[in-house]
């Protein structure tokens, strides 16, 4: 019996051992696709706050809350299956499907450049697509809705970059390091977009601190710094998530028409990049990313603005029409 106790336990050791592999290969290769997919991440982080700004105070964390929730279900319920499933049985249509997407997020992008600088006509643009003046309610809903819809776009370029980032293996080790990519990053951005949206408050209790100096002191100026900073980052943050929007759109078009043999325009910025890159060596990388990120960026205004009278005009008349239609017969 002793003996028959101690292989068993041996058994469970070997499983155990092999089970803390696994999850270290997981983890390992969750960090390393991370990483691939870290400049998304980051475009994911900048274009967030700016759904939150106009919101009062007590209703910015919730709002964050439901984007975060909105993000989790995007990536764990429909884009990790998806990508497993078109990666293994229709790995053709992945590249129109995040084309469609780069498109949408250019229309959204151009659309608030096209506010800033025509305000009247944006409303009424608004006012084709029914998205035009209501509630509170109503318009956290909007902007809650129009969040998730943008976020769903940039998971999916997350996790098509994570996908192509892991190596062949099992179908469930595959999974788990999607899984684990989608859960960390979902974290690390909305708990970043919380602490800068939340900073604010944080200034005005450091503003307000009664302790002796000179520490109290100290605080207390840090705390007016942020109370003063914080619309002007908040602002910042709007244009330079709006900005991404653009570029990661116009990018995965880029690398949309490369795939399918037209690579006429990725190797012109290529071409652009590397010779402005010449004429400073010692930020050439730096200036290779600026450059090729605002040849992106023009590609997705275009985009974007020919998308803006194309929505108002035909595609939301349609399917204005069709839903309808479809109450008629319901």
């Amino acid at each position: 019996m002793s003996i028959g106790l101690i292989a068993l336990l041996d058994d469970i050791a070997a499983l155990a051992k092999v089970a803390a592999a696994s999850l270290d290969d997981i983890a390992g290769q969750a960090a390393k696709a991370g990483t691939k997919a870290a400049g998304v991440v980051i475009d994911d982080a900048a274009v967030t706050p700016r759904y939150v700004v106009g919101f009062a105070a007590d209703r910015e964390l919730p709002i964050v809350g439901r984007i975060a929730i909105g993000s989790l279900r995007n990536k764990l319920l429909f884009l990790l299956p998806g990508a497993l499933a078109l990666s293994a049985f229709a790995p053709w249509a992945i590249t129109p499907l995040l084309m469609l997407g780069g498109a949408y997020l250019c229309y959204e992008g151009a659309e608030k450049v096209y506010e800033a600088l025509f305000p009247h006509q944006a409303h009424a643009h608004e006012d084709q697509l029914g998205a035009g003046a209501g509630d509170a309610r109503a318009v956290e809903d909007r902007r809650v809705a129009s969040a998730i819809k943008t976020d769903f776009i940039l998971s999916a370029e997350i996790m098509a970059i994570t996908l192509a980032a892991i190596p062949e293996g099992s179908f469930w080790m595959r999974a788990a390091v999607l899984a684990v990519v989608a859960l960390g990053i979902t974290v690390a951005v909305y708990g970043a977009v919380a602490l800068i949206v939340k900073a604010d408050d944080a200034g005005v209790a450091l503003a307000g601190s009664t302790a002796p100096p000179p520490l109290g002191s100290l605080g207390r100026g840090v705390g007016r710094a942020i109370v003063k900073g914080m619309p002007g980052l908040l602002k910042l943050l709007g244009i330079v998530g709006t900005a991404a929007m653009i570029w990661v759109g116009g990018g995965i078009l880029v690398h949309g028409l490369e795939t399918y043999g037209l690579s006429g325009p990725a190797h012109a910025i290529h071409d652009v990049a590397a010779r402005l890159a010449a004429l400073l060596p010692a930020g050439r990388s730096l200036v290779e990313w600026l450059v090729t990120a605002a040849a992106s960026g023009l590609v997705g205004l275009i985009v974007g603005g020919l998308l803006i009278p194309l929505t108002g005009f035909v595609l939301a008349p349609a399917w204005q029409s069709l839903s309808r239609l479809r109450h008629r017969t319901a």
